[in-house]
């Protein structure tokens, strides 16, 4: 991860160095500049040409942006280039003598919140977070779901969804069959379908149990393939998209494809997953011998790769020994399983956004 700490004083300069630090133990790697009139003397980068330039820059690379300085600065700064929460990185500004630390965009999707409390507590001073789930010590939805690697179904609804908790009301709460909760869910949160607003964690984009439900998206699903070598990107597509639609899956759900390593050059499985924007990833042929379970053998198969199964071997392998919710298919020489990863939902798992 990327951020970028920006300061307008010698004073700040110096304590740039010190979120610089922090930063990169928080697992970001830090950029700190400061105005030309400071560089020299605090040993720093230039911002170049000017602060206004370097924090667009900042936005397009960056998952964190500090202002070390006034907090008009920041804003004035930052004004032109904000766009949504869905995509803006966090911004935090930071007074040069380090006393607050106020998280100004992104707070919850961002991780600006978090990630403010964390550089309070580094540096001495008080985060100053004024974001309403927050004042109130209620869930914050739209945080646990990025810090879960969640898609969010609605903005809108996650709005409505904290306005119910900050209300003091509550609401539902329903997930896929296959999903466990670690620990009680959080207050205000009940586990019924009795509500008209609630959030559903689900894989399948047609679970709909309220009327007006927030749906929240796990990547938890993983696509094993096998197929003929030169297999071209359209026979992949005509087996997998059409079996994705029967299922009601959900694309967003979509973690990746797998399949074994000699197929790691195969350009039509390639093509595939770069146009889905799903990663792809290849296992050896004795990973997936140790894969456990009841899968579908072949000969054949095994004489040519060394393994009685790819594609359900791979997908199972790939979902953290997963379930199977489609054994084995075939067409055209492709061949397809679906595993889906065995989530545990834990509700305190927010912290820093770290990946």
């Amino acid at each position: 991860m990327q951020a970028a700490v920006f300061s307008f004083s010698a004073r700040g300069a110096e304590l740039s160095k010190k979120i610089a630090l922090f930063l990169e133990s928080a697992g970001y790697t830090a950029a700190v500049e400061t105005t030309a009139k400071y560089a020299e003397a605090a040993g720093l980068k230039a911002m170049t040409p000017n602060h206004n330039a370097a924090c667009g820059e900042a936005f397009k690379d960056c998952q964190a942006i500090i202002f070390v300085g006034a907090v008009g600065i920041a804003v004035r700064t930052i004004a032109p280039y904000i766009k949504n929460k869905l995509v803006d990185p966090a911004v935090i500004s930071v007074d040069e003598g380090g006393n607050f630390v106020i998280p100004l965009l992104s707070g919850h999707i961002g991780g600006a919140n978090e990630l403010a409390r964390a550089m309070a507590a580094c540096i001495g001073g008080t985060a100053c977070v004024t974001t309403a789930t927050d004042v109130n010590s209620l869930f914050a939805v739209d945080e646990w779901a990025a810090r879960n690697k969640m898609a969010i179904s609605s903005l809108k609804l996650a709005k409505d969804f904290a306005a119910e908790l900050v209300d003091g009301k509550a609401v539902g709460f329903a997930c896929d069959k296959n999903f466990k909760l670690q620990k009680d869910l959080p207050k205000q949160i009940e586990a019924s379908t009795d509500f008209s607003l609630g959030m559903a964690v689900s894989i399948h984009k047609n679970f709909q149990p309220f009327e007006k439900t927030l749906h929240l998206v796990p990547a938890a699903v993983h696509l094993g393939i096998g197929c003929r070598r030169n297999t071209p990107l359209e026979k992949i597509e005509a087996l997998v998209m059409p079996e994705l639609e029967k299922l009601q899956l959900d694309k967003r759900a979509i973690s990746g494809i797998a399949s074994i390593d000699v197929k790691k050059d195969e350009q039509g499985l390639l093509a595939f997953a770069k146009k889905n924007k799903w990663t792809a990833n290849f296992y050896t042929a004795e990973e997936l011998n140790a894969v456990e379970g009841d899968f579908t053998p072949s000969n054949f198969v095994k004489s040519i790769v060394g393994v009685n199964n790819v594609c359900e071997r791979s997908a199972v392998y790939s979902s953290k020994n997963g379930t199977l919710i489609l054994r084995k298919i075939s067409k055209d020489g492709v061949t397809l399983a679906i595993a889906v990863e065995n989530l545990t939902l834990d509700f305190t798992k927010t912290g820093l956004k770290t990946d």
